[in-house]
């Protein structure tokens, strides 16, 4: 994930991500639950009836607009930042603090979920996706993410986007809608460089953008956060996105909000999305979605499984 330092505290989220095994594409399953059924079911996030996911989302926007307080605060104040994997992907001691707060929160009301992190995986932590209930939460410049539901909260802009498969996606109440554009041509693209810096990782991503350009295409820009460009096309802000690099805690909660806003997510070689491929098309019609990715060439950063 590439970011700068004010596009990075920017987005605070969190969220679940309810998937089964099976050709490395998530299923589509049931839904919200009554508040409070998950002590009456055992906590593991399902209610006696109707809609078994409703408890994880609301509590998902609880604790993503108090995890943004406290991001919120640290914008005000100095931090200290350590490096992560490159000098171009930094850490501060906020990124830990609200992933253990959201973490240490959803484990206690929801005890046999399990949990994938951005910073726990950084510092060593396998990146597993079983059949069990699992949240995956990239505390900024990112998301709690899930396709059961999705939650993504951009804490400086007091902006909520939420999604709940089959019921539409929103920006603090209002209905999102992707734009229709068919062609490269005309449309406005958003990617992000990636965390590799080397000469031919950076020929690779100058060569795709000028290809896209050939088309003519309206542009091609960076705004420094994955998680907002993905609500940016859900948005109907831009056209499409796309980018090799990104992870599964950054794009889970996006895919299921560009989905219910009426976009399409592919993997860059043109086939169906694998979440942990580390890899991304994503578009308001199928059919920009597919143009981008034929233009692509692949730039490796291997799996996050």
């Amino acid at each position: 994930m590439t970011r700068d330092s004010s596009a990075r505290t920017a987005v605070l989220g969190s969220g679940y991500y309810r998937h089964h095994y099976t050709d490395m594409k998530p299923c589509e399953g049931a839904w919200s639950k009554p508040h409070g059924a998950a002590a009456e079911q055992g906590g593991d996030g399902r209610g006696a009836a109707g809609d078994p996911w409703k408890d994880c989302m609301d509590t998902a926007v609880q604790l993503a607009l108090t995890a943004g307080q406290v991001v919120k605060k640290a914008l005000a104040e100095e931090k200290r930042v350590s490096t992560k994997t490159s000098v171009v992907d930094l850490v501060t001691e906020t990124d830990h603090y609200v992933e253990e707060l959201i973490i240490s929160a959803l484990r206690e009301k929801f005890p046999t979920h399990r949990f994938i992190g951005e910073e726990s995986t950084s510092a060593g932590s396998k990146c597993v996706l079983t059949d069990s209930p699992t949240w995956i939460i990239d505390p900024i410049d990112g998301t709690c993410n899930f396709l059961e539901f999705g939650v993504i909260y951009h804490c400086t802009e007091e902006k909520m986007y939420t999604a709940r498969k089959g019921q539409g996606a929103f920006c603090n109440q209002e209905r999102l809608h992707v734009t229709k554009e068919t062609g490269i041509k005309s449309s406005l693209i958003l990617t992000e460089i990636g965390p590799k810096r080397d000469p031919a990782t950076l020929k690779l991503f100058l060569g795709n953008m000028e290809r896209l350009l050939t088309f003519q295409a309206h542009g091609i820009r960076v705004i420094g956060s994955a998680t907002l460009a993905l609500c940016h096309i859900a948005s109907g802000v831009a056209d499409a996105y796309y980018q090799f690099g990104l992870h599964c805690w950054d794009l889970a909660a996006a895919t299921v909000i560009i989905r219910e806003a009426g976009g399409f997510l592919i993997d860059t070689s043109g086939g169906p999305l694998d979440i942990m491929s580390c890899r991304v098309v994503a578009a308001g019609t199928m059919e920009l979605a597919q143009s981008i990715a034929q233009e692509l060439q692949t730039i490796d950063y291997g799996r996050d499984d």
